[in-house]
């Protein structure tokens, strides 16, 4: 009879103890973001989704030399590489890259495809990759790439 009464009021102080914690974080504001309405803080240093910047005359930087692909560990990048047309030069060397692409679900986010660019056309922006519910929406063409969002983000002060 005792040891049955004593498991009420332990029970009853467990619930007491749940409830204190529940109340407390019940009027604290929610950690979740709402990420792209309400603007995202990230580090100075953060590496996010990919981009191929252009020359102030509109040439793509990319003259498709295949390095960043080779840098890749994952082996998430794909470049093709095409001459280009004298008349119509989409980048200032010989050749362009015909076909570029990012597999968001391979890349590590490591940085070595923006190291390895002798013409900085790949460059890593701090902003944040969606989340999607295809798997082919992960792949980043060229046209993506070349156009990117802009992203709602707020840079922090580096720590």
């Amino acid at each position: 009879m005792m040891s049955g009464l004593g498991d009420v009021v332990k029970g009853a102080a467990q619930i007491a103890q749940a409830m204190g914690v529940t109340l407390k974080y019940a009027t604290r504001r929610p950690v979740t973001l709402e990420y792209p309405e309400e603007p995202m803080a990230v580090f100075p240093r953060y590496r996010g989704q990919h981009m191929l910047r252009r020359y102030d005359n509109g040439l793509e930087r990319c003259i498709g030399c295949c390095l960043c692909e080779a840098a890749c560990p994952t082996g998430a990048i794909l470049v093709e590489a095409a001459e280009n047309d004298p008349g119509n030069p989409r980048s200032p060397g010989e050749r362009y890259a015909k076909t570029y692409e990012v597999n968001l679900l391979r890349c590590v986010f490591c940085g070595d495809c923006e190291i390895a660019c002798p013409t900085e056309a790949i460059v890593l922006t701090q902003s944040v990759p969606m989340p999607q519910r295809n798997r082919a929406n992960f792949i980043l063409t060229q046209d993506v790439l070349l156009e990117p969002k802009d992203a709602n983000l707020v840079i922090r002060p580096d720590s």
